[in-house]
This record gives C-alpha cells, sequence and structure tokens, in this order.
C-alpha cells in the first residue's frame, strides 16, 4: 500500500513537473511578443473589461498600456488609443470619428501608422483648417457594438464626419461575455495548445475555412448579418437627424486579392449602404496589385501592416479631400 501510495505522489509529481516545463517553454521559447494568439490573449486580458452596455458587449481598459505584437497600445482616459481629446470641439475644427475593429485600432502597427493618425497628418497638410481624427476601434468589435459605442459615448465628441470602418468579419453575431476560468486567466501554454488545436482542426481535420466562415456570414437568415444591417440603419438615421456626414467604408481581406473571393458581399454591402443614404468606398482597389503577404502583420498574422495603411489612407484621404476643400479653392 505504502508503495503505491509513493508511486501516486511521484506520477503526480511528474505530472505537475511536466506542466511546469511546458508552461516555461511556452513563456521562454514560444512567446517572442508576435505569437497571433498570445498577444490578443495579452490583450483581452490586460486591456479590455466587460462593458456595462450589453450592446458594447467589451471596451478597453481607461490609460492602459501594453506592449503587443512588438508595437504600444496605449489607451486613452475614454478608452481610447488616441491622444485624449475632450468630447467638446473646438471652433472651427472639423472632426472625422472612425469607428471600427482591430483594423482601425491598428492591430500590429504603431500608433502613428494607423489610418487614422495618417488621415489626420494629410488632411491638416492639404487643408486650410484644423481636422481632427478620433481613433475609436477597438479589437474584436463587430458592426453592431461600433453602432453602440457610437450611439451610448461617440457621438459626444461632436463629429462632422462618420466613418464607418467595415471588415468582413463585422457581421459575426456580439459574443456573451463570461467570466475567464484559472486557466484561461494565467497560463500561457494553454492558450497556445487551444490556439494550436483551433488552427489543426481547420486546416486537417475538415473544420471551416476562412472563406466559407466568412461566406456564411452573409446569408439572408444570418442573424450577424441582419443585427448589422439593423445596426447600420440606426446610424443612418442618427447622422441624418443631425446633419453628419456617413461613410461605410470598406476594407479587403488580404489573403487573396488576385481574384478576390469576396465581391459579391462587397456588392450586398455597397447596395446596402446606398438604401441607408450612406456614402460607400471600396479599399481594395488600393492594394489589389500588391503581394499580399508584404501587407500583413506577421505571416501568421494578416492584419494590415504599415505598408497597408499607408495605401490605404492614401486611398481614403484621396476620396475625402475634394469634398472637403472650399468650392473656390
Amino acid at each position: 500500500m505504502k508503495g503505491l501510495f509513493s508511486s501516486l505522489v511521484i506520477a503526480l509529481i511528474s505530472i505537475l513537473i511536466g506542466i511546469a516545463g511546458i508552461e516555461i517553454f511556452t513563456r521562454t521559447a514560444i512567446d517572442n511578443g508576435m505569437n497571433f494568439h498570445l498577444e490578443m490573449w495579452k490583450y483581452a486580458l490586460h486591456s479590455k473589461r466587460v462593458s456595462k452596455n450589453v450592446q458594447v458587449g467589451h471596451e478597453h481598459v481607461p490609460l492602459s498600456t501594453e506592449q503587443l505584437m512588438g508595437v504600444e497600445i496605449k489607451i486613452n482616459s475614454n478608452g481610447l488609443r488616441d491622444n485624449d481629446i475632450p468630447y467638446e470641439k473646438s471652433q472651427g475644427v472639423k472632426r472625422i470619428l472612425m469607428l471600427g475593429d482591430s483594423v482601425t485600432l491598428g492591430w500590429g502597427v504603431s500608433e502613428h501608422q494607423t489610418v487614422s493618425s495618417r488621415l489626420e497628418r494629410t488632411l491638416n497638410e492639404e487643408l486650410d483648417m484644423p481636422v481632427e481624427v478620433i481613433n475609436s476601434g477597438v479589437g474584436n468589435y463587430n458592426t453592431s457594438m461600433e453602432v453602440a459605442y457610437f450611439l451610448s459615448k461617440g457621438f459626444k465628441y461632436e463629429p462632422d464626419i462618420v466613418i464607418l470602418n467595415y471588415f468582413i468579419n463585422d457581421a459575426e453575431p456580439t459574443p456573451i461575455y463570461q467570466p475567464l476560468g484559472i486557466l484561461s486567466k494565467l497560463s500561457y501554454s494553454w492558450i497556445f495548445i487551444l490556439g494550436s488545436i483551433d488552427t489543426i482542426a481547420r486546416r486537417f481535420f475538415g473544420g471551416q475555412d476562412w472563406k466559407e466562415y466568412y461566406l456564411s456570414l452573409y446569408a439572408d437568415d444570418a442573424n450577424g448579418w441582419i443585427g448589422t444591417q439593423k445596426s447600420i440603419e440606426k446610424l443612418a438615421q442618427f447622422c441624418l437627424n443631425r446633419n453628419i456626414r456617413l461613410i461605410i467604408v470598406n476594407y479587403p481581406e488580404l489573403r487573396q486579392l488576385n481574384g478576390y473571393p469576396f465581391t459579391k458581399i462587397n456588392q450586398k454591402l455597397a447596395l446596402f449602404a446606398n438604401r441607408t443614404g450612406a456614402e460607400y468606398l471600396n479599399l481594395l482597389s488600393a492594394v489589389q496589385l500588391r503581394n499580399p503577404q508584404e501587407l500583413w502583420v506577421t505571416p501568421a498574422d494578416p492584419h494590415p501592416n504599415a505598408a497597408a495603411n499607408e495605401l490605404f489612407e492614401s486611398y481614403l484621404s484621396h476620396y475625402l479631400l475634394p469634398s472637403l476643400r472650399p468650392a473656390d479653392s
């Protein structure tokens, strides 16, 4: 009996040592600050919190700072990745509010390389008036969450123009947030293993690939797409009532640009934007002739890198400038 107990203790100690070894290996060898799954986990753990507004879902932790994907994500007192800008607008200032997700946030790029920051610099250089471009992007937002944020807080910035930055996964349903378990809070290796299992399942065991997944979001009876349309209609009506210019800017999925697989979805979104009275701009033309891999943050993370952000901003600013210049200039 004593021998069996000793064997069980030794086995348990061996298992614990093995688990500790895997955790140490993950933290020291795998976590190089550029692993997508680990960095997104750190972002959710340290820079975001559950919102009191269930329609918003989650929000940034004000005044938090985290190093993610090799760049600093610094959040201001209002929960935005931007300078501290008061809600009240100064006289003579033109304000543009950018709604969006991790693409708008600038995942994997420095703050000054985001589309928002680049656009602000361009417009101030080209126009004879001060322009503020406010970045309200939050990672893992969908369109419904973005609109809920705007209708509860974002409108307080008194924008002259609202740009709804749209990415193809923005038609996902709004998730229900649950408290994290102890492993999901503390273990790097657990997060890495879960991410690896998901990747392997999709690649080798018949899991839905990214094209199939995105296309499925836009079925006429898909709850996420239905909710997205309702949210855009709300936003469009709000802007119309307050004489705010609304532009829906569609960002392309960067994994396949030649023979773009989501043309029909782009057309669907353009027709819907037209029905709501919003302007619509498709940024696919800004990057379509480029090598996709040259536009990604890393080979495993096809978020737009600094080069892609520059191309997007150039296309967007060329669209905006003629309408912002005085008629006699």
